[in-house]
């Protein structure tokens, strides 16, 4: 794009998909943390001498029950996990994440980490004496509680994760949250936004690994390199897409000398696509939600009928969006990075294509598209109305000539 858009960047605020998100080193320093916390606690509380004291054996007795249970609840956690992610695999779709990613289980187990190590380091520091300070079984107690009520968040969090209705939420909102951070309101953006033409290009940025799926981009690490070259640089992949060994990547625009390895550290590849940047991946899951449940194996239309609920909600909300390539200024408001996102054409068709083929023997899903459909007409701007007109047009052919009962019948 010669002439990227200059406005705002996430005008709702959305800092939080400009970085790199590290559950894994979050996850493992939590851990880390709560280990050593619970380590020192266990080292330091059987020391104190003044206040209330309390016999050594009944506090030796307490925390070895503590402590068993806690290998319990550990062993609860990843039973939990496991039964979870292996049912939304097979009832949804294997690329359903929400609860395998949620912070919520590596918090229960840094905590329960944390007690087995008090309880442990306590009773090593207890050793022969007589009596120890009441704040030894007081911390036992208060750290069980604290782990006993993440494990009812978690319980809570797993029923969530294998109820249609909850997964189809979770899966629109985060959505949203991306529409809202690389999207503007309104067509009626694009009127208060000047174009600015981009200096000639400098490089152009190949990528140098292995075949990879890109999972998301360091914006603000990308920035700041592009900043302190003076440079700007135009991708030209979006997230989720799979990037393969000499690929083009990127563009680097004017300014100073920007190295291609710069460039392509804040690219992070991975396995699989996820929902932190990737606006069309929520679109996908559903898609393929409503496609297990249209295949002949299932054959249950009405999850088919809800699924394309949640995608119309989507859908009717991107229509009036403005959707062109979204910069992001640096803290002067000079253009830096310029992203690739996906149009209209590509949401529409992701959202809706495969799932009306698979529905051309279901009328109930076909009736329901239809509606959708038709309610996208309605409100899409004249430039974007041309794909939902075509569509529309093939699902009122295939009710009339498979479902005829159906052509005048609203979706039930």
């Amino acid at each position: 794009m010669d002439t990227p858009p200059i406005g705002p960047f996430a005008p709702q605020g959305a800092a939080g998909h400009l970085v790199r998100p590290l559950r894994r080193l979050r996850a493992g320093g939590a851990q880390v943390l709560a280990l050593a916390a619970g380590a020192g606690l266990g080292v330091g509380l059987p020391g104190i001498d003044g206040g209330p004291r309390i016999v050594s054996a009944r506090v030796v007795e307490i925390l070895g029950v503590v402590g068993v249970a806690v290998l319990g609840v550990i062993s609860l956690v990843y039973s939990v996990l496991f039964l979870v992610v292996q049912w939304a695999a097979a009832t949804f779709t294997p690329r359903l994440a929400l609860f395998r990613r949620e912070p919520l289980v590596w918090r229960v187990l840094a905590c329960a980490i944390g007690l087995l190590a008090y309880c442990i380091t306590a009773l090593l520091a207890i050793g022969t004496r007589p009596e120890v300070s009441v704040t030894v079984p007081a911390a036992a107690l208060v750290l069980t509680t604290l782990t006993l009520l993440l494990v009812r968040r978690l319980q809570v969090s797993a029923f969530r994760s294998i109820q249609l209705a909850h997964v189809l939420a979770d899966t629109v909102e985060q959505a949203h949250r991306v529409v809202d951070s690389f999207y503007p309101d309104a067509v009626a953006e694009r009127a208060r936004r000047v174009p600015t033409p981009l200096p000639p290009v400098r490089r152009s940025v190949t990528w140098p690994g292995a075949a990879v799926t890109l999972e998301q981009i360091d914006l603000r690490r990308l920035v700041e390199a592009a900043r302190a070259a003076d440079s700007t640089v135009v991708l030209r992949v979006a997230v989720g897409a799979t990037v393969y060994p000499g690929d083009p990547v990127a563009d680097v625009h004017g300014g100073g000398d920007l190295p291609s390895w710069e460039v392509t550290r804040t690219l992070i590849g991975g396995r699989e696509r996820s929902f932190h940047q990737d606006p069309v991946y929520p679109l996908r899951v559903l898609s393929d939600i409503g496609l297990r449940a249209l295949s002949p194996a299932v054959n249950d239309p009405a999850t088919a009928v809800q699924t394309l609920d949640a995608i119309g909600s989507l859908l009717l909300r991107l229509v009036t969006t403005e959707l062109a390539a979204a910069s992001v200024p640096d803290g002067r408001g000079s253009v830096r990075v310029v992203l690739c996102l996906p149009g209209w054409t590509e949401f529409l068709g992701t959202g809706l294509d495969e799932m009306c083929r698979a529905a051309v023997n279901s009328p109930m899903v076909l009736s329901r598209a239809r509606d959708l459909l038709r309610r996208l007409s309605a409100d899409a701007p004249d430039e974007r109305r041309a794909p939902v007109v075509l569509r529309l047009a093939w699902v009122e052919q295939q009710l009339a000539d498979r479902h005829p009962s159906f052509m005048h019948r609203p979706a039930g």
